[in-house]
């Protein structure tokens, strides 16, 4: 299950035309990306919570194979389009859910559960602008041992500013300008639910999973957290779209260390 319903205000100069998991890096959107990282562990269906700008969700998945295959139509006969090579992504199932134009996260996800099969126990949740190269599998394997009905992905946000170390006589022992990251963890998504977690933690009005149901858990035992030492960052601003970017057209983005 992903998050795709939000507005991305802070990074409004490319979000007034596409709601920011539909984001570019590279040819392809940012959501794209999150989705293979979670094929390369062998999960194959999806849930998108959408809200903002919907139809761009509908309109990229329906004409997908369109878009990324060679083709021969028919204008007149869609039904006899034939496609002249397969994707490991033609394997994918995806649910366009909508929740909301301006639901909180954690009414997005109880709006999309009813997608949830019957023998789904668990599910991962993720937000559609973060990437990292988190071993999904491992993950899943802590989450199951913890028996906890919610798994977060905690990770070392960059750090956006200089650091500075401060003695007891108040004078700054080091500053170090912008380190790679900060010391502490943040709720970097990439997490893992019991299916129970729905009914017991969101309630039915409208909700932020960030607030009520994480302090919720938090507070009853229920939570942990899966250290992610590696690669993580979201995609906020057009400064971090940029980065990313780059990464991609490097070769080397860290967050395709998993695919195949």
């Amino acid at each position: 299950m992903i998050l795709c319903g939000g507005q991305g205000t802070r990074l409004r100069e490319v979000t007034e035309l596409l709601p920011k998991p539909m984001v570019p890096i590279g040819e392809q959107p940012v959501l794209w990306h999150i989705m293979k990282c979670y094929a390369a562990f062998g999960i194959r269906r999806f849930i998108l919570c959408l809200g903002y700008k919907r139809e761009s969700f509908v309109d990229y998945f329906t004409n997908y194979r369109l878009r990324t295959t060679d083709a021969t139509v028919i204008p007149g006969k869609p039904e006899k389009t034939v496609f002249h090579s397969r994707s490991p992504e033609d394997e994918w199932e995806i649910t366009l859910a909508g929740t909301g134009l301006h639901s909180g996260t954690g009414t997005r996800v109880r709006l999309a559960s009813k997608y949830l099969r019957e023998k789904d126990s668990s599910f991962f949740l993720t937000y559609g602008d973060g990437l990292a190269d988190i071993d999904i599998g491992a993950e899943l394997a802590f989450h199951e041992s913890h028996s906890k009905l919610l798994t977060v992905g905690a990770v070392h946000p960059a750090a956006r500013f200089g650091e500075m170390k401060i003695g007891k006589d108040d004078l700054v022992r080091s500053f170090v300008e912008k380190p790679s990251r900060v010391s502490g963890y943040i709720n970097g998504g990439f997490m893992v639910v019991r299916r129970e977690f729905v009914p017991r933690f969101i309630p039915e009005e409208d909700c932020f999973l960030e607030q009520a149901p994480i302090n919720d858990a938090a507070a009853a035992g229920e939570m942990c957290a899966f250290r992610h030492e590696g690669f993580w960052q979201c995609m906020d601003t057009p400064r971090e779209h940029t980065m990313l970017n780059s990464l991609w057209e490097s070769g080397e983005a860290p967050w395709t260390k998993f695919w195949k």
